[in-house]
């Protein structure tokens, strides 16, 4: 049987042999939530990159720069952290570089796996239904915030683990952790991530809407995942 598993923060990713698994990045508030909604309407691909700079040696190419740090749009950059700037129309048929601070170091750290998805709730049916059709075991890597567990994360992967429990063996107290959550949180999932820190932190960049938006479940019919640099649908 294929297991499934879940590290709750990049902080401890070195425990884990991801060369045997395809891995699922989650940053819920806001990173996965924006790459989904910028690739579900019709941006071209999204390059993660670490560092700002990085960002800005890509937008001196043509590309559209987005990203944070501590929550806030970087002043120099095109887009912020909100999927409501990535869904907006002047951006489709484009390639956005980005870096936030906690999804895109995630992203980085996963290379070498099999195979990198995003997920967020706005792609859950179709990140699940894709993962099924696969052979590998599956990681699912919470951002986090800061190194530090956080609630939102750590409620979809047990979203996943819950739709996925039929094929795929929970196989630590991360992912049966995670899946407890999940039963226990399920009936009103924006009211828990409302909840969260990082919701609070994000309430002083007058980011409400975000949050409620980013609980939306299957809004996107789409798995991003990584080809070579970029993250393509």
């Amino acid at each position: 049987m294929k297991q499934v598993d879940v590290c709750f923060s990049p902080d401890l990713i070195h425990q884990y042999d991801i060369s045997d698994h395809n891995v699922v990045v989650i940053d819920i508030l806001r990173a996965t939530s924006c790459m989904v909604a910028g690739l579900g309407s019709g941006v071209q691909s999204i390059t993660p990159v670490a560092t700002v700079e990085e960002c800005e040696a890509l937008g001196a190419k043509g590309y559209v720069m987005a990203g944070e740090r501590g929550g806030q749009k970087l002043p120099q950059f095109d887009l912020g952290n909100s999927p409501f700037e990535y869904m907006k129309p002047e951006w489709k048929g484009k390639k956005i570089a980005t870096t936030t601070t906690n999804g895109t170091r995630c992203i980085e750290l996963s290379k070498g796996a099999p195979e990198i998805t995003i997920g967020a709730f706005l792609n859950l049916s179709a990140l699940v239904e894709h993962l099924q059709t696969k052979e590998e075991n599956v990681l699912l890597f919470c951002a986090a915030w800061k190194g530090k567990f956080n609630l939102e994360d750590s409620l979809f992967a047990g979203a996943v683990c819950s739709l996925l429990k039929k094929d795929f063996e929970m196989v630590s107290d991360a992912a049966k952790s995670a899946f407890y959550l999940h039963q226990s949180m399920s009936e009103d999932i924006e009211y828990y991530i409302s909840r969260s820190n990082h919701a609070s932190r994000l309430s002083g960049f007058q980011a409400q809407e975000d949050i409620g938006y980013c609980a939306k479940i299957d809004e996107f019919d789409i798995v991003p995942m990584l080809k070579g640099d970029e993250l393509v649908v």
